[in-house]
């Protein structure tokens, strides 16, 4: 599961980290030139030259990762009990995912008059599928009915209308591309 720990993104790291070589570089370089060169005159000429570069390199804009965000719905639940647990998937072969270890997100909302909303946000650009549990009892997991192996709980995944032995979701037909901030609905299936 992928935890924002803060607001800079991977670029701007990456622009950071190089603006500290190049500042560390250019205060090696005057050092060793001034060791090395006796004529004084040099020396602030090579100085003045490796300012120069230190403080154009400071004005260059960070290059800010798009990040869009994903309004999942669902509606016509059966019932107010639990929540509804919605899951961001992000990689080819992570669904189906009964025991939710290959998530990419996961969050939870409550429920109000029989739907239940919810928001990623700052999202990379991608492809991505949802699966959601109408989780009655609030343990977490896909319960299954008494000797057959159907959820007894609501389940949803992005890009289905049904499921069964024939039609069973994976990511290939539930993944969506992200290139802009979405909404999307999935539709609620009980057995």
């Amino acid at each position: 599961m992928l935890v924002h720990i803060d607001r800079i993104g991977l670029t701007e790291f990456k622009t950071i980290k190089a603006m500290e070589i190049r500042i560390a570089v250019t205060i090696a370089f005057a050092l060793i030139a001034y060791y090395k060169i006796e004529n004084m005159k040099i020396f602030h000429k090579i100085l003045i030259v490796a300012g120069l570069i230190l403080v154009m390199s400071s004005f260059q804009p960070f290059q800010k990762e798009t990040a869009y965000s994903l309004t999942v719905k669902v509606e016509d639940l059966r019932n107010s009990k639990g929540v509804v647990q919605f899951t961001l998937y992000n990689k080819d072969g992570t669904i189906p995912d009964e025991k939710f270890e290959n998530y990419y997100q996961m969050e939870t909302s409550k429920i109000h008059n029989g739907s239940a909303t919810i928001s990623f946000l700052e999202l990379p650009e991608g492809n991505y599928a949802i699966n959601i549990l109408h989780d009655e009892n609030h343990n977490g997991k896909i319960d299954k009915k008494f000797m057959l192996p159907l959820p007894k709980e609501g389940i949803g995944f992005s890009n289905y209308e049904s499921i069964g032995l024939t039609n069973r979701p994976n990511f290939s037909k539930a993944s969506f591309q992200l290139i802009k901030d979405s909404t999307k609905h999935i539709k609620i299936i009980y057995f």
